[in-house]
């Protein structure tokens, strides 16, 4: 008689065994097939593209800038000379590697050491605090529809001309005419920074300058940085390379820097080889995964996410209250002392967003709404930082109060800082001192207190403008899917755009 063959043996158990292992295949083969699964509605709402392809006419230069201002513009993003102390870069807060980020909540900057999240263990000199917000993606800025910049928009185009310089910014007329675009205008204000790149006062000219609030002129911060450049012979050639109006060094500017800069930033974070573009290119919707398929529809109908995530990059350039969780040590906004009582530090910490520009109260805890290109490769979420994973952002989208209500600043993971540098006064001067051991875990509990003070955080809450929406896992599961097709391969990592040296022989990387 002719013996059975089984893949477990002939006993009882591995009889069973492979029974199990037979209904495993077969019920993981039915779930592939449901999770493929496109419906006919969903197939309809694809057979046409929802927003328009991005081409060479949306960017400055229609997308084509001149090398030589691009290639000048990459060796300035990676050059610590633009900071006081010579020891931070445009690119240590927004590294090509790292999603045009650091891939922190709150950036360390000025005092701190190394990379990314290197950045947090290796923070061993004094520092003066945290950088108040998130470092922004770069993505797509060279875009002619931002019209304004930094997650309050307080850089931003006027077309009125209030200001010689054709920008609304907190520099005001001081900021000199001549930049070619409100991204260069951005470009020239991380550097005036104490907290960023300038240092604090008495630390470097540059820092002093700020802090006197000589920013233009013949002694001004962008006047220095200037002198600095003019002196290194490999800038300038380049300078005169780029700019025509540029024939000797006395005639380099800082203008010509951040215009230099935005060229760079422009080309380089243009990211439009995703798998969505090509499905706007081609019409194709097989360019998406069947779970980006669901996603798009629920991102451009039920879900509600294109009401402000509109246009080819998914942003409307406004500014939107939705309750997001505040962390870190804010802008020293509003009227709340009470960390000031508790702690014996002069600080306000609430964080009230576009209201600080606008001083409309409609405005207040609003925040620009980021583009959502290469969204995956752009954590921590939030304008400080507070969702660590893409899931977790798109669920307090649905609910916001609740999710603030229920959030736990402690995912955060916020790096603990070493030696911290305090202001103070000592009769009619300013003076920095390193704060007192003993009382550096008063000063860390800013780092939570927005957020665990409730009448704070029901302000926050009361600013919500963004109605619940409800989900169920599989839609979310879709939808995180669908953002995941926002993503330019070319982008998961862009160290290629990094400089082997720089002109001033600084060192390129910590």
């Amino acid at each position: 008689m002719m013996r059975r063959r089984y893949p477990f043996g002939r006993s009882g158990d591995d009889l069973v065994a492979a029974r199990l292992c037979y209904t495993f295949l077969f019920g993981t083969v039915v779930l592939l097939l449901v999770l493929s699964f496109v419906s006919p509605s969903t197939r309809a709402a694809l057979d046409r593209p929802p927003v328009a392809p991005v081409v060479d006419e949306d960017f400055y230069n229609d997308g084509k800038p001149d090398p030589a201002k691009v290639e000048l513009g990459r060796l300035l993003f990676f050059d610590k000379v633009l900071s006081g102390n010579r020891n931070i870069s445009c690119a240590t807060c927004h590294h090509p590697a790292l999603g045009t980020g650091d891939a922190l909540p709150l950036s360390i900057g000025e005092g701190g050491k190394g990379l990314g999240r290197e950045r947090m263990v290796r923070a061993q000199s004094p520092v003066l605090g945290r950088v108040p917000r998130n470092a922004q993606p770069l993505y797509f800025v060279g875009a002619k529809s931002y019209i304004s910049m930094f997650h309050d928009g307080r850089v931003e185009a006027d077309s009125e001309r209030t200001f010689k310089s054709g920008f609304w910014t907190p520099a005001r007329e001081q900021l000199p005419a001549g930049l070619d675009n409100v991204l260069a205008a951005q470009a020239m204000f991380p550097v005036l920074s104490e907290l960023e790149m300038a240092g604090h006062k008495g630390e470097n000219e540059i820092a002093t300058a700020v802090a006197l609030d000589k920013l233009d002129g013949p002694d001004g911060a962008w006047e220095l940085l200037a002198r600095r450049l003019r002196v290194i012979p490999g800038y300038i050639d380049r300078f005169k390379a780029a700019f025509a109006d540029v024939e000797r060094r006395e005639d380099i500017t800082f203008v010509h820097a951040a215009n230099a800069i935005a060229a760079f930033e422009a080309v380089a974070f243009r990211a439009d080889g995703s798998p969505f573009d090509r499905y706007l290119r081609t019409g194709d919707p097989s360019a998406l995964s069947p779970a980006g398929q669901r996603g798009l529809t629920l991102f451009y109908g039920k879900a509600g996410c294109s009401d402000c995530h509109a246009g080819p990059l998914q942003t409307d350039q406004k500014f939107h209250a939705i309750a997001m969780p505040q962390i870190g040590p804010g802008k020293g906004h509003g009227d709340d002392t009470g960390y000031w009582r508790a702690s014996g530090f002069t600080d306000r910490l609430e964080d009230e967003g576009r209201h600080r520009v606008t001083f409309d109260p409609a405005d207040r805890f609003a925040f620009r709404t980021p583009s959502l290109r290469n969204v995956e490769l752009t954590g921590p979420w939030g304008h400080a930082g507070t969702y660590s994973t893409l899931e977790d952002v798109v669920r307090h989208h649905l609910d916001p109060v609740a999710a603030l209500e229920g959030y736990d600043p402690v995912s955060a993971a916020l790096p603990p800082l070493g030696a911290v540098i305090e202001k103070g006064g000592e009769g009619s001067s300013l003076v920095f001192a390193s704060v007192n051991p003993r009382r550096m875990g008063d000063f860390m509990r800013r780092d939570i207190w927005v957020h665990e003070a409730s009448a704070l955080r029901a302000r926050i809450a009361g600013s919500n403008k963004l109605a619940p929406v409800s989900l169920s896992e599989s839609e979310i599961a879709d939808l995180v899917a669908f953002l995941k097709t926002l993503t330019d391969p070319r982008s998961r990592d862009q160290r290629n755009l990094v400089p082997a040296h720089v002109p001033s022989g600084l060192p390129v990387a910590d």
